[in-house]
Formats: C-alpha cells, sequence, structure tokens
C-alpha cells in the first residue's frame, strides 16, 4: 500500500500532526512563555486555494513522466525553511516549479537535463523536501532562467543489491528512510543513519546535504556511510570505484557528498551498513548545570568510548521537552551493539558523569531508553517539527541553528551566541524571547551546540523578524570561530555567512568544478556559489 502524499504545506504527509493531547501541551507551554495569544490565528491555505501561474513550459510528449499538476507543483514550492513556512502561510506559491519531472531512470533524468538545458530553465534535484535552509525552493529570474524544473527521484527508491559479506547495500537516491530500513531488515542489516527527518527524507537528500545522523559519535555524518556514488550531470555520467578506503588524491565522493544538488543529481550510492543492535543500554543523566554536563561530555568522548547517542540538554531546553523540571541539565546517554554486551562500555561512561556531578535516573537500564527523561527527550525530538508548523499559525518565531566548536572555546562560544541571539530577538521583537542549547554530536576535539529560540512575532514581519534573529546568531557563530552548519546543509538562507566561512580560493575551484559539470548552471541556481 502506497503512503499518503506529502503535504502541500507543512511537516510530513497529508493526515499526519500533532494529537489533541500533543497539541494542548505546545499551547499551553507558548503561553505560559508569551501570554495570551497577541497574534490572531492564521490557517494554511487548502490546496484548492492556492493560485499558480500557468507553466511557462509545454512539456514534450517524449517526457510523459513529467507533470504540471496543480498539487505537483505547489507541493514542490517551498522546503520547511521558516520563511518558506511564512510565505506558504500567506498563501504566495509565486514560485512554483512550472514542471515536476519524476524520472523513472538515469534516462530519465539525463533526458531533463537536456529538455531543461534548451528550455533555459532551472532544475532543482528534490528528495522530501525537508530541506531547513532554502536549500530546495525552485529559482528563476526571467533573464538566465525563464522557467524552473523540479526533479523528484521518489521513483528511483530501491535497495538493489546487498553485499552482506561486506555489509553493504547498493540502493537508489530516491530511497525514504523508512523504506530502505525495511528492505534491509530481512537481511539482518542497518543503515542506522536516523536524522530527525528521516521519515520524510531520502537517501540521496542526506548525502546531497552531509545530514547528521543517529549516531552523536563516531558515525556522526552520512560521509562515514558512503562507499561509492553514482551522479548524474549535465555532462555525463560520474561513477565512483567502490572500495572500503582510498589515499588516490583527492575524493570524487567527498566531492559529491554535500554538494546540495549543484554539480550533479544522486542517483545510486553504495551504503556501509551495520548489523542490527541485539544489545542496548543507556538512560538520562542529570547535571547541576550545562557546562558541567560539557565537561562530562568531553570526557566520554575523549575516553573513546563512543557511544550512539550523547546528547546534553540545557536545563531549559530539558524541561521544554519535559525531560527535567528546569533545575538540572540532561545528558541523553545510549551504548548500542550487534556484536556484543555494552554494560562495560556505559559503566565506564558513568563514572565519566559522575566525576562532573552527573547522577544517573534509577530506572532499568534496558527500558530506560525510552522511557523517564531519555524517552521524554526521544518524544518531544521526533513531534518538534509538528509543535513548529502549529506555533507559527498563532504568529510564534521557532527556529535552531547548529554548529561546531573546540572544546577550549566552548563555554565563551556558547555565551557569546546566546547572548547575541537574546538580544536580537528583544530588538526584531520588542519582547525578550527564549534561547535554549543542546549539544547534538561530540567529537574527542570538540561538541556540535544546537541553538533553538522562541519568539513572540507578528504576522506580516515575521520572516523580517526571523531573519534579525538568525542573522545575529550566524554573525556571532561566525564572528566567535564556529561553523555555519553542522549538519543542516548551507542552501540560501546560510549562503552569506558560508562565503564568510570558506576560504577564497576554494570558492573559486568550486566554481570551477561547477564549471566542468554544469556549464550552463542549470543545478539548483544560488546554493553554495552564483553560477
Amino acid at each position: 500500500m502506497s503512503e499518503p502524499r506529502l503535504k502541500h504545506f507543512g511537516w510530513g504527509r497529508e493526515g499526519s500532526g500533532l494529537t489533541p493531547a500533543e497539541e494542548a501541551t505546545v499551547l499551553r507551554r507558548a503561553e505560559q512563555q508569551f501570554g495570551p495569544p497577541a497574534e490572531p490565528e492564521v490557517k494554511p491555505p487548502r490546496l484548492a486555494d492556492i493560485k499558480l501561474a500557468p507553466p511557462r513550459l509545454n512539456v514534450p510528449a517524449s517526457l510523459p513522466f513529467c507533470s504540471t499538476e496543480h498539487y505537483d507543483r505547489a507541493a514542490h514550492t517551498y522546503g520547511k525553511a521558516f520563511p518558506e513556512y511564512t510565505r506558504g502561510l500567506n498563501g504566495d506559491y509565486a514560485g512554483a516549479p512550472d514542471v515536476v519531472a519524476y524520472p523513472r531512470n538515469e534516462d530519465d533524468i539525463v533526458a531533463v537535463l537536456d529538455w531543461a538545458g534548451g528550455a533555459q530553465a532551472s532544475v532543482t534535484p528534490f528528495g522530501g523536501g525537508s530541506s531547513v535552509v532554502g536549500g530546495v525552493e525552485p529559482k528563476r529570474d526571467g533573464a538566465r532562467y525563464r522557467a524552473a524544473v523540479t526533479v523528484d527521484l521518489r521513483d528511483l527508491g530501491r535497495v538493489l543489491e546487498v553485499d552482506k559479506t561486506s555489509r553493504a547495500a547498493r540502493i537508489e537516491a530516491g530511497a525514504f528512510g523508512p523504506a530502505l530500513e525495511g528492505e534491509l531488515k530481512p537481511h539482518g542489516l542497518t543503515l542506522r543513519h536516523f536524522p530527525q527527518s528521516f521519515e520524510c527524507s531520502t537517501l540521496g537528500g542526506w548525502i546531497a546535504t552531509r545530514s547528521g545522523g543517529h549516531f552523536a559519535t563516531l558515525y556522526t555524518h552520512i560521509d562515514d556511510l558512503v562507499e561509492s556514488l553514482r551522479v548524474v550531470t549535465p555532462k555525463g555520467i560520474l561513477e565512483t570505484r567502490r572500495l572500503p578506503g582510498s589515499g588516490a588524491g583527492p575524493s570524487p565522493d567527498r566531492l559529491m557528498i554535500g554538494s546540495e544538488g549543484i554539480l550533479g543529481i544522486i542517483t545510486q550510492a553504495w551504503m556501509r551498513l551495520q548489523d542490527r543492535p541485539k544489545f542496548r543500554g543507556g538512560g538520562a543523566v542529570h547535571f547541576p548545570s550545562f557546562f558541567a554536563a560539557g565537561k562530562a561530555l568531553r570526557a566520554v568522548a575523549q575516553a573513546g568510548l563512543f557511544p550512539a547517542n550523547c546528547r546534553i540538554l540545557d536545563p531549559q531546553e530539558a524541561f521544554n521537552t519535559g525531560a527535567s523540571d528546569g533545575r538540572s541539565a540532561v545528558m541523553v546517554l545510549a551504548f548500542e551493539s550487534g556484536d556484543h554486551p555494552v554494560e562495560a562500555w556505559l559503566t565506564r561512561a558513568l563514572e565519566c558523569c559522575a566525576d562532573h556531578g552527573g547522577k544517573p535516573e534509577q530506572a532499568d537500564r534496558a527500558d530506560a531508553l525510552r522511557e523517564g527523561a531519555a524517552g521524554a527527550w526521544r518524544n518531544a525530538f521526533i513531534r518538534m517539527p509538528f509543535a513548529r508548523e502549529r506555533l507559527i499559525q498563532r504568529g510564534l518565531i521557532g527556529d535552531t541553528f547548529e554548529t561546531a566548536i573546540t572544546w577550549e572555546r566552548f563555554e565563551h562560544f556558547h555565551d557569546m551566541v546566546k547572548a547575541a541571539t537574546e538580544r536580537a530577538i528583544r530588538e526584531a521583537t520588542g519582547r525578550a524571547g527564549q534561547v535554549t542549547c543542546r549539544c547534538t554530536h561530540v567529537y574527542p576535539d570538540g561538541p556540535a551546540p544546537y541553538f533553538t529560540f522562541h519568539a513572540a512575532g507578528r504576522h506580516g514581519e515575521l520572516s523580517a523578524q526571523w531573519h534579525a534573529i538568525k542573522s545575529a546568531g550566524l554573525d556571532a557563530v561566525i564572528a566567535n570561530g564556529g561553523t555555519v552548519t553542522h549538519h543542516h546543509a548551507v542552501g540560501r538562507d546560510h549562503r552569506p555567512w558560508y562565503d564568510r566561512q570558506r576560504p577564497p580560493l576554494f570558492a573559486a575551484a568550486l566554481k570551477a568544478a561547477k564549471a566542468a559539470l554544469d556549464p550552463q548552471g542549470l543545478l539548483n541556481p544560488g546554493v553554495l556559489i552564483d553560477p
């Protein structure tokens, strides 16, 4: 049975959203923070009420897999970035693609690229549309691009081959997370890459954006799991050799991983797999402060224990997710293995936590990962995108940005970024908001802080207010030595700060690669570099 289609507005598939109980909790907490709603509630437009300009292209009969249907164009207009939500909420779908292609094979992709080049159309690769940084919005400017085509890879979603000996599989790029795992399960294998968008995102999207997944240590990014790639570019097909490792010059895989659709359309990948976990242990550990939890996080990372999950939440973040009463910071700690019991690793990690004032919850370790503070955090983490979709309708601004920094700068960095964001909220909205932090991934040399901000905005000004707040936060990130993104990608929203972060000579090299692979500048213009 086929799954419901993706929503034209909001997170997930049609029919999905907060339960009445979840919605009541979300709205109650918003009122506790900001008082009764100051803005009238704005409902998103119904699909039938969305006005779209006529397509600027006529699809030739030789491309029967292309669509100009109303739903297809509306549902591919935006990703899930906050300013995209605000425009969608206001019924602004002027940027809808003219045509949406659903290729059935690589030949279809080649045909679309050839046609688009002749028609002066930009081409936007599309997986699940879960980009939160403006990475999938079609672009046209009337001069260079007179039309826009989106290429949705949902019909290229199979696991084509499994090599159990080497623990790898050849998988098509349009495979959604649940379907991919479902096909691997009978083989006793798993990719074990679970980004927050797992149910609504695809393998190709994970690779193109250097997605961060389930593992907070060791296998933090999809980079670590890619064995080889196959990519259709406007100049031909690029396929890399399948190897466990190589020292033969700069890696062509690494050029494509994180390329965000500007160099080619990823169609297949050989991915490194793992045995499905049989042994698990962990739970939540409470700390007197966020920085005490940070010291424990560093101790665990530098001990080489490599927990599957090792994330810390500041007291307010822990309260917001139901993981604590707001008086303690929380570490969510988990070990898993398909080969051996994990008690020894867990015991040593808890010793590291105790050295810094950490106190584990009194819970049975087999159940603690899904109950107590760890379970509360996990559920809130998965459901958060639905809450964001609901709160914006009440004029509330909620967004995140994530970064990474080395340990010796962490505490000062955290304070500077948080203060800058709080100050920007007051300046943009005229009242105090809330900025919280968690660390989602951890390395021996530093953590990946993930900031969340909430503010009471005003309809009609939400996008400008959001931009002022997030810009201030990212200005502080770059000024204090962090990265503009740890795992959410660059897209168009992060371009100004990415331009400041990357070395100028590397920008020139990337432009040269773009010119070699996509000489007409068809693919995802404005992302990473300008055509």
